[in-house]
């Protein structure tokens, strides 16, 4: 059943102005409840804006934006509730901490939900589990925690208000390897266990083919692939025309592909890799 769908969905900024500029033009898709998208596209493809639409930041230019069936702009007043049920994670999402402890910071969502203290407590001490953060923390100031540790902290504000669909904008931005893989499994694992619908936003072709269930391309403002990961990364001469790559695992079996070894396409793991060659090489006789 669809809990996101969107239906010719358009923003233009500084409308009717010099500088106009449609962000994203005439966009139409539908997300299953409990699926795991990844969104992709090069700098300035609208993915950003496209995003912001979906829990109502940004009202769209023209389209409608629906959840669960209704279009979230129907009451315009009641737009803060739509955020309680989309939430969204900015890009160094750090940046937003602002409270004296963590909990607070974590708590601050909930709160704002007129939720009873005993609630908000098991939603901070939830929330931190899931990124990782032990107790210890959650007394301590934001602003005393390591950068890694400041992005679990802002990004459990978000899961703490418990929405029926996560968006993650480049939450691993600036990231080391370790944290980066650690901040993504930990991701991962909260859509696993509570079964949300979540959007990721990379530029990281890995992360995405990772974890996700769909991709969505955007292209100039347009969506021109929205597919399952496979299909996508199986086409990896069209996203190299629009400025995007593949991930590497796909661009080496792909190399092999073209040289003649019967592989299949559109293989993004590195598991899957192995698997594939090795059978390969047992019809071969190598093993």
């Amino acid at each position: 059943m669809s809990i996101l769908s969107v239906e010719n969905l358009s923003y233009t900024y500084s409308a009717g102005t010099p500088y106009e500029h449609t962000a994203v033009d005439q966009v139409s898709f539908s997300i299953e409840r409990g699926e795991f998208v990844g969104v992709i596209g090069h700098t300035g493809s609208g993915k950003s804006t496209l995003v912001q639409m979906l829990n109502g930041l940004i009202r769209p230019s023209s389209g409608r934006v629906l959840l669960d069936g209704a279009d979230i702009w129907s009451k315009p007043k009641d737009i803060r509730k739509i955020r309680f049920r989309v939430g969204l994670v900015f890009q160094y999402p750090e940046y937003q901490l602002f409270e004296e402890t963590v909990y607070k910071d974590i708590a601050f969502g909930p709160m704002n939900k007129g939720l009873s203290e005993s609630e908000i407590m098991l939603r901070v001490e939830d929330a931190a589990r899931f990124v990782g953060l032990s107790r210890s923390l959650l007394q301590k100031s934001p602003f005393d925690l390591s950068g890694g540790e400041k992005r679990r902290a802002a990004i459990a504000g978000v899961l703490a208000m418990d929405p029926d669909v996560l968006i993650l904008d480049e939450p691993t931005a600036g990231l080391d390897p370790v944290g980066r893989d650690l901040l993504l499994s930990q991701i991962y694992r909260y859509h696993q266990t509570r079964g949300n619908t979540v959007l990721l936003v990379s530029h990281s072709m890995e992360d995405v083919a990772s974890v996700s269930d769909r991709v969505m391309v955007m292209d100039h403002s347009h969506l021109r692939m929205f597919d399952t990961t496979e299909a996508v990364f199986s086409r990896g001469e069209e996203l190299r025309a629009m400025g995007l790559s593949i991930p590497q695992v796909t661009a080496v079996l792909d190399t092999l592909i073209d040289a003649g070894v019967p592989l299949s396409k559109g293989v993004f793991t590195v598991e899957r890799a192995v698997l594939e060659i090795t059978e390969y090489m047992k019809k071969e006789g190598r093993l």
